[in-house]
């Protein structure tokens, strides 16, 4: 197992999210083998990189399921079909962030100064690289506008500079969460998992499901 340091995390992330950049273009043409849910024993600097990668693979499947939503020329089934698919995707997606950051704490931990501040971050470290799992998927599905034949070349320019705003804003959010981690190790913030405590999916919770049982 390999050591578990500031350094090693940090890598482990970059790897991690130069993985998502790579995996969207790779699973348009072979999709990837993820039985059931990841094991609850998932930890480690390979733990991290797997449910990272689980992650970003909800959020892949959750594009295009909303793409298909958007269709007005199928059978209202088909969209009804999407939303439950939808709802069933975003409650992977947000379990897998907490997922994420749990095992992160678990690993820095150990190795974080004992006085460090009570001073949190506006998100969480998993839920920014749920930030940049989409990133990755708009800078694809944007390239793959300007590859379009149909179009005219306004199109294209335009789709183009947003490809240029979306990498920049990618590396930018990439630099923020390997700083974040030098803060965590510095002592001036502390992690923190934050629960989503979805509702809507839960029959005890939403009152539209325990509302109208017969």
């Amino acid at each position: 197992m390999a050591d578990i340091t500031h350094d090693s995390i940090k890598n482990t992330l970059r790897d991690a999210v130069a993985h998502q950049i790579r995996s969207v273009m790779d699973w348009h043409y072979g999709e990837p083998v993820y039985e059931g849910d990841p094991a609850d024993d998932l930890a480690g600097l390979q733990g991290l990189r797997e449910l990272v990668a689980r992650q970003h693979w909800a959020n892949f499947q959750l594009w295009h399921v909303e793409d298909r939503a958007r269709r007005k020329d199928v059978d209202p089934r088909v969209i009804a079909d999407c939303k439950y698919a939808i709802d069933k995707l975003n409650q992977k997606r947000n379990d897998l962030i907490e997922r994420v950051d749990a095992c992160l704490i678990a690993m820095m931990g150990p190795l974080l100064p004992e006085d460090t501040s009570e001073r949190y971050n506006t998100e969480t470290v998993g839920a920014a690289l749920d930030r940049l799992s989409i990133q990755a998927l708009k800078i694809y599905h944007m390239k793959e506008q300007c590859a379009r034949k149909d179009v005219d070349e306004k199109h294209i320019q335009q789709c183009d500079d947003k490809v240029g705003v979306l990498k920049r804003q990618h590396n930018d959010l990439e630099r923020a969460i390997l700083e974040l981690i030098d803060e965590y190790f510095a002592g001036s913030k502390k992690p923190k998992v934050y629960f989503q405590f979805k509702m809507y999916n839960d029959p005890k919770l939403n009152p539209e499901l325990y509302g109208n049982k017969k």
